[in-house]
């Protein structure tokens, strides 16, 4: 069973920047897919980012310029950095993992950022 474990979040002014990073147990971070989705009250989860394991990565328009996935397969971890941050970006970030080869997918349990107008 993999578990993600999500990191980075909390309050930042409008226009600040922030790092969230998300660790994953187990062997296979190498061969995984790794996206952060975002949750804010009152509204659907949505995707946010997404890097796959040969390190192509996609971006939602919301926050495209602003905001960079990357991934250290070393470390077993996942980043988001997040620059220009606005306040409709305060939401729950969530930490998401597919393995492709078998369809499996986890989530980690959310970290929380808020921006401040």
């Amino acid at each position: 069973q993999v578990q993600l474990v999500e990191s980075g979040g909390g309050l930042v002014q409008a226009g600040g920047s922030l790092e969230l990073s998300c660790v994953s147990s187990g062997s296979i971070f190498s061969i995984a897919a790794m996206s952060w989705y975002r949750q804010a009250p009152g509204r659907q989860r949505e995707l946010v980012a997404t890097i796959t394991p040969g390190g192509s990565t996609n971006y939602a328009d919301s926050i495209k310029g602003r905001f960079t996935i990357s991934r250290d397969n070393a470390k077993n971890t996942a980043y988001l950095q997040m620059n220009s941050l606005k306040p409709e970006d305060t939401a729950n970030y969530y930490c998401h993992q597919r393995i492709y080869s078998t369809g499996r997918v986890y989530w980690g349990q959310g970290t929380q950022v808020t921006v401040s107008s």
